[in-house]
């Protein structure tokens, strides 16, 4: 899993980890994207970091931020 790759140098603990990717996946499903392999999964991973190191801790919280910020544009 792409984020479990970009955790592996910061020092977070295991539930820290545990609820980023929990995030990870949650966004991964609203986004549709079923090919952990596509290049957007590490897009995903990145943004859920990003919005993390802001202090967000709440999975569902890190999942809605990184949808809104990565989802379709409204318009």
């Amino acid at each position: 899993m792409v984020v479990y790759r970009l955790l592996q140098n910061v020092p977070l603990g295991p539930e820290e980890i545990g609820r980023l990717a929990a995030a990870y996946e949650q966004v991964l499903s609203a986004l549709g994207l079923k090919q952990r392999s596509d290049p957007i999964t590490e897009l995903v991973a990145r943004k859920i970091i990003e919005i993390a190191q802001t202090g967000v801790r709440d999975a569902h919280e890190l999942a809605a931020m990184a949808i809104k910020e990565l989802g379709p544009a409204s318009g």
